[in-house]
């Protein structure tokens, strides 16, 4: 098993929730660094040291440091906990579509409209939630009759999804009409070792 891995986070972070998410829902031992962002923690030599980018999430195993949150996600259920990723080659091409959906139209979509009113991005939110719009509609469409989005089993593209998704109301993306993701995320988080991420005082605060 791991040597209890090392993990950078920020807890209104949906990129370093999603990690924390996974090491919860798959077991693994881990312990949690809150950088304190408004202090400029994340860019201090000893953290631009591990990550460059002065990002977070960042995780340390033993010698081995890994930033970006799908990467991350991959390298955790590669090594830790397959039962997350499958091997069969249709399936995971399945999953990387999904990781490529949550760097794309997640991100620039309910990811950014929640930027803008958690944390005043000077973002355009008429943009974001056209794009928030189109991702709801595919995901919508796509979990229909479906438990979860690949194979019918929790996955790691379910982990890189949810924690924007289930916050799009602090940006001012409703989920209501959407009644086949809101199901989704309620899966979601009755699995076994779910751990949830803050909820801010902004935006709809409904689902």
């Amino acid at each position: 098993m791991s040597n209890n891995i090392k993990i950078y986070s920020f807890p209104l972070s949906g990129h370093a929730h999603r990690v924390e998410l996974f090491v919860g829902l798959a077991n693994i031992p881990h312990h949690v660094v809150n950088l304190d962002l408004a202090a400029g923690e994340h860019k201090q030599d000893d953290y631009l040291a591990l990550n460059p980018a002065g990002q977070v999430p960042t995780i340390v195993d033993g010698e081995t440091v890994i930033s970006d949150s799908n990467a991350i996600l991959v390298y955790l259920a590669r090594k830790y906990a397959p039962q997350f990723l499958p091997t069969e080659h249709e399936l995971e091409a399945e999953v990387q579509k999904f990781l490529t959906l949550a760097a794309g139209e997640l991100a620039f979509g309910p990811a950014a409209a929640r930027l803008i009113t958690v944390f005043n991005a000077p973002l355009d939110p008429d943009h974001c939630q056209t794009v928030a719009t189109r991702l709801f509609n595919k995901l919508e469409q796509h979990l229909e009759n479906k438990v979860f989005l690949v194979a019918e089993k929790l996955t790691i593209a379910d982990v890189a999804l949810y924690s924007y998704s289930a916050h799009a109301p602090e940006g001012n993306v409703s989920l209501h009409q959407y009644t086949n993701v809101r199901r989704w995320l309620k899966t979601i988080e009755m699995q076994p070792g779910f751990k949830a991420m803050p909820t801010t005082q902004v935006g709809l605060l409904a689902s």
